[in-house]
C-alpha cells in the first residue's frame, strides 16, 4: 500500500471539521492541518480557555482559516447532547473525528455510573456521533473518524464490570475502551451500509505519541522525554486520522495507523492490524445495545 503523508492531504476549502480533543496533542495537530487545507475546523473541548489558546495557535499557521470553540464535556451526557444541538446549526459538518480520550487515570466514574475511561473514550463519542450522523449524510456523505490504539489487542469487553465494582486496573480499563471504540467504528460502518447511508466510518489510531495523555501515567516524567526520541511525535501520530478524515481512497471500515515498530511508531500510515476480538459482530451488537442503554439514546440509522 501506498505512504500516505502529510502532504498527501487534498484541499479541504468548503468543509467542515469537528474534532474532539483539539487543544492539545493528537488532536491540536489534526486540527492544524485540516485547517491549513482551507477546512472549516470546530474544536470540540471541555476547557474554553485552552481551545482559545490552540485557535490562536492555529490561527498563526492558517490566517485565512476558519476556526471555531465548540464545548463539549464527553463525561456528560447533557453536555454531549448540547454540543450535538449547536453543531447542527453549522452550514454542513463533513467530518466529525472522535479524538479525545483519558488513559490510565484514578478510578472514576461517568455515564450512567461507568468508570471513566470506558465513559468518555466510548460512550460520550457514541452519543455524540448518534447525534450527528444525520447532519453529516445531508451533504452526499460525510466521514465518522474513530480513534483507536494498538491497546485494543490486550482488550476485554467486561460487560459485568464497566463500573469498575467488581475490580480496577488502570491499563486493562484503557484497552477495554480502546477495544470499544474499535468495535463501534466497524459496527457503525456496517450499519451505514446496511442502511444506503452516504456517511462512512474509519477507524485509526496513531501509534505512541509524546502527548498529554500520559499524563496519569506514574512514571511519565521519565517515560515522555524516551517518547519523543524513539516514537512518534503528535503530528505524526496525527497522519493515520488525517488520512482517515481526507484520503480519497479511504472507505468505511478502513482501519489506518503506523506500520513501524509493532505499529507504535512511523512516518506514513497504512491498513493497521485489528484483532479476531475487534471484528467480532456479535460482540460488537451487543456492545452497540449496552451503549444504547447507558447512554439512552436509540442509535438509528
Amino acid at each position: 500500500m501506498r505512504e500516505f503523508t502529510l502532504s498527501d492531504i487534498p484541499d479541504q476549502s468548503g468543509k467542515t471539521a469537528i474534532v474532539t480533543g483539539a487543544n492539545t496533542g493528537i488532536g491540536y495537530e489534526i486540527a492544524r492541518h485540516l485547517a491549513m487545507k482551507g477546512a472549516r475546523v470546530v474544536l470540540a473541548c471541555r476547557d474554553e480557555d485552552k481551545a482559545r489558546d490552540a485557535i490562536a495557535e492555529i490561527a498563526a499557521d492558517a490566517p485565512d482559516a476558519s476556526l471555531d470553540f465548540l464545548a463539549l464535556d464527553l463525561a456528560d451526557l447533557d453536555s454531549v447532547a448540547r454540543a450535538a444541538q449547536q453543531a447542527k446549526e453549522e452550514e454542513r459538518i463533513d467530518l466529525l473525528v472522535n479524538n479525545a480520550g483519558v488513559m490510565m487515570p484514578p478510578l472514576g466514574h461517568a455515564t450512567a455510573g461507568t468508570e471513566l475511561q470506558f465513559a468518555v473514550n466510548h460512550l460520550g463519542h457514541f452519543a455524540l456521533a448518534a447525534q450527528l450522523v444525520d447532519k453529516l449524510a445531508e451533504n452526499g456523505g460525510g466521514r465518522v473518524v474513530v480513534q483507536s490504539s494498538i491497546a485494543h489487542k490486550s482488550g476485554n469487553i467486561d460487560f459485568d464490570n464497566l463500573d469498575a465494582s467488581k475490580y480496577y486496573a488502570r491499563s486493562p480499563f484503557y484497552s477495554q475502551s480502546k477495544l470499544a471504540n474499535l468495535l463501534f467504528a466497524l459496527e457503525l460502518d456496517r450499519r451505514l451500509r446496511a442502511a444506503g447511508s452516504p456517511v462512512a466510518s474509519i477507524a485509526c489510531h496513531p501509534g505512541v505519541a509524546a502527548t498529554e495523555l500520559t499524563r496519569h501515567i506514574g512514571f511519565a516524567a521519565l517515560f515522555t522525554p524516551v517518547m519523543k526520541i524513539v516514537l512518534n511525535t503528535p503530528e505524526q501520530g496525527a497522519i493515520p486520522a488525517l488520512q482517515a478524515a481526507t484520503d480519497p481512497e479511504a472507505q468505511g471500515g478502513d482501519y489506518y495507523g503506523p506500520r513501524g515498530l509493532l505499529e507504535a511508531r512511523g512516518n506514513t500510515s497504512g491498513r493497521a492490524y485489528a484483532t479476531r476480538r475487534a471484528r467480532d459482530e456479535a460482540l460488537a451488537k451487543k456492545l452497540w445495545e449496552r451503549s444504547e442503554e447507558l447512554t439512552g439514546i436509540d442509535f438509528r440509522i
